[in-house]
């Protein structure tokens, strides 16, 4: 689910698209439980649903969340169809932007629409693939012809519903979704995974399903939520201690590159305006690898730790060189490159100090 207080232009065209998606797949069902009404075990999977919704966890570092509460919209869809399945996880959606605060009106609408539209599309491939109806209105269950079509109802599901999400997010950060999706998303597929298994054992024993059962399911609810949150909570702190690191390095990086600076007393402010414009430039390129501008940063810097070896009478000579202390100014690149080979970047700054003055 997204949870962002700005977009772009494409972030906002990309919203109304899903919201207008799954507006229409969730008027669909709505329409057609309005003909055929649900029985009252539904009812006790969607307030499930709902209740395990108010857990949701903020992902670190991104203007997203997670929920817990798969496994009831899993079981709805199997016991109830896609209509009904659509209309839980829209509540879903709307109740955890409510309870979390999510005021804009853009926010909800994708927060309601987006898993609305997965699992509308995704429940109607599994039904597709399994041909059968929802369980509810079968005498018997056999679990070994639905593996198959469950597995690729799970995939899907995921895969829209995180994948929708971390477009959105990317449209926001400026940042590949792929990237976004790897970091931040493909690890709970697990969550939902397991919440399918579950799911298959409560449909195939839903008419023994009574009151007593919720203190099985409570619990392990609990269980899960405490387990993403505390997962979750130590993500942030080592996120928190690597941007405190990464401040570190740069200051120090910083402090390095204005001593060289000084003592190039010609060009001085030469490396401040190369680190604006660098980085500048890899901006209006949509360059949107965190670590390459890193590096730019980075090597903006210092790209001139080679003057080091430059005599001062060259570097600091008011008049125009000559041919060989041209050479001589020359070899800093090359120069400075051997120089911070020594020191291990995370990111492939030597590499442009190496050839930062090649056209």
């Amino acid at each position: 689910m997204l949870s962002s207080t700005t977009l772009s232009s494409r972030g906002r065209l990309f919203v109304a698209c899903v919201v207008l998606a799954g507006t229409a797949a969730l008027a669909q069902s709505v329409v057609q439980l309005y003909k055929a009404p649900l029985p009252w075990m539904w009812f006790v999977f969607a307030a499930l649903t709902l209740f395990s919704g108010t857990f949701a966890i903020k992902v670190p570092s991104i203007p997203a969340f997670i929920s817990v509460s798969e496994t009831f919209v899993f079981t709805a869809v199997l016991l109830f169809g896609t209509a009904a399945g659509t209309i839980v996880v829209a509540l879903d959606g709307f109740i955890v932007s409510v309870r979390r605060k999510n005021r804009l009106l853009h926010r909800t609408l994708f927060n309601v629409a987006e898993p609305a539209l997965s699992i509308w599309l995704a429940s109607h491939l599994f039904f597709l693939l399994a041909g059968i109806q929802p369980l509810a209105q079968q005498s018997t269950v056999a679990i070994a012809p639905l593996v198959l079509p469950l597995l690729v109802f799970t995939v899907a599901y995921f895969l829209l519903n995180s994948g929708l999400t971390a477009v959105a997010v990317s449209l926001e950060k400026g940042i590949k979704a792929s990237q976004v999706w790897r970091q931040h998303f493909l690890w709970i597929s697990l969550n939902y995974f397991g919440g399918a298994s579950v799911a298959i054992l409560l449909a195939r024993n839903a008419s023994q399903f009574d009151y007593s059962s919720l203190s099985v399911i409570v619990p392990l609810l609990v269980i899960s939520y405490l387990t993403f949150k505390t997962a979750m909570q130590r993500v942030e702190d080592a996120r928190t201690h690597v941007d405190k690191l990464n401040s570190l390095y740069l200051s120090t990086i910083e402090t390095f590159a204005m001593w060289i600076d000084a003592k190039d007393q010609v060009t001085h402010g030469h490396i401040r305006r190369v680190q604006g414009y660098a980085v500048g430039l890899a901006t209006e390129l949509g360059v949107q690898d965190g670590s390459l501008v890193k590096a730019i940063e980075a090597a903006a810097l210092l790209h001139d730790m080679g003057k080091l070896a430059v005599p001062e009478h060259i570097l600091n000579k008011p008049g125009k060189l000559t041919a060989g202390e041209f050479e001589k100014m020359k070899l800093h690149a090359s120069v400075g490159a051997p120089i911070l080979s020594s020191i291990e970047f995370p990111y492939p700054v030597v590499q442009i100090v190496r050839h930062h003055k090649e056209n």
